[in-house]
């Protein structure tokens, strides 16, 4: 009897003991599993960490040299760079729990839709601004061509003026004086005598020019005799930065020909020796003769 009831104690200690076994078992594969699962959480989402990182790393290094082409959008462009290098500086700090790394994600595909618009706007920017300097440096080139072509035109007419004004000046020949003496009836006869002068007779032509331009012509006439006096009215007519002094003035209405001009220069006690005859037209010097008095 106390054998069959040792027996049925035995039994049930093996019984309890098998029970408690079990469920060591089961706790145990339970904890081993949570702890597998745990490491797998952790090993997954520091690799997500990473992961993100490298991708807002390739992020911030396409925004750098889309920064240094230095177009019209790099303010904008340097303000989502750094969202980019904030959101670096937050994800190295967290833990890289799931929840966090969730929200990071989300951020990341945020900024990379942005970057994608902006990357394409900044593109279309480029193509404009190429375009632009193609027809700016077109524009440079034809402004360059017309500016020489101006400047060669100009050239070309200042030559032309020259040329029409050197044409239409008007020559001077035949510069003759000689002296006379006057007789009580008017009457003019020659003489080389000073002493009998009474009057110097200068005549000279203006050629004909048929492309001068029609009107009153006026020409200086300077008589020097022979102690280096001007005869005549001994006027002074200043031209530019020069001055002239004259015996006298002729003027005549030219028509394009030829026209004979003569004129008297009366005096007394004319010096012997040779005399300098100069015509000028305004400043310039346009016939010169000589002649001598005994």
């Amino acid at each position: 009897m106390e054998n069959q009831k040792s027996n049925s104690n035995l039994k049930a200690v093996i019984a309890i003991l098998a029970v408690l076994l079990v469920g060591s078992l089961v706790y145990i594969f339970k904890m081993t599993s949570d702890a597998k699962a745990l490491q797998t959480e952790l090993t997954t989402t520091t690799s997500e960490k990473e992961s993100v990182m490298k991708d807002l790393e390739a992020l911030k290094t396409r925004y750098d040299a889309a920064i240094a082409e230095n177009t019209s959008m790099s303010d904008e462009l340097i303000a989502e760079r750094e969202k980019i290098v904030n959101l670096m500086a937050d994800l190295k700090k967290s833990k890289g729990d799931v929840a966090s790394m969730s929200k990071y994600k989300s951020q990341y595909f945020a900024l990379e839709a942005k970057m994608k618009t902006l990357m394409e706007e900044n593109e279309a920017l480029k193509k404009d601004n190429a375009k632009l300097t193609v027809q700016r440096d077109s524009t440079v080139t034809v402004l360059g061509e017309s500016r020489k072509y101006n400047e060669v035109l100009v050239g070309q007419n200042e030559e032309l003026s020259k040329t029409v004004e050197i044409a239409q000046k008007l020559s001077v020949s035949n510069l003759k004086t000689a002296a006379y003496k006057l007789r009580s009836s008017g009457k003019q006869v020659a003489t080389e005598k000073a002493r009998k002068a009474d009057v110097l007779k200068i005549s000279f032509t203006i050629n004909e020019n048929k492309v001068a331009k029609q009107g009153d012509k006026t020409y200086y006439v300077q008589v020097i005799d022979s102690k280096n006096n001007v005869l005549g009215e001994k006027k002074t007519e200043t031209f530019g930065s020069n001055s002239l002094t004259y015996s006298f003035t002729s003027t005549v209405n030219y028509e394009n020909k030829s026209v004979d001009v003569t004129q008297d220069l009366p005096g007394k006690d004319f010096e012997k020796g040779t005399y300098f005859v100069n015509v000028f037209d305004k400043g310039e010097l346009v016939s010169k003769s000589s002649f001598s008095l005994k």
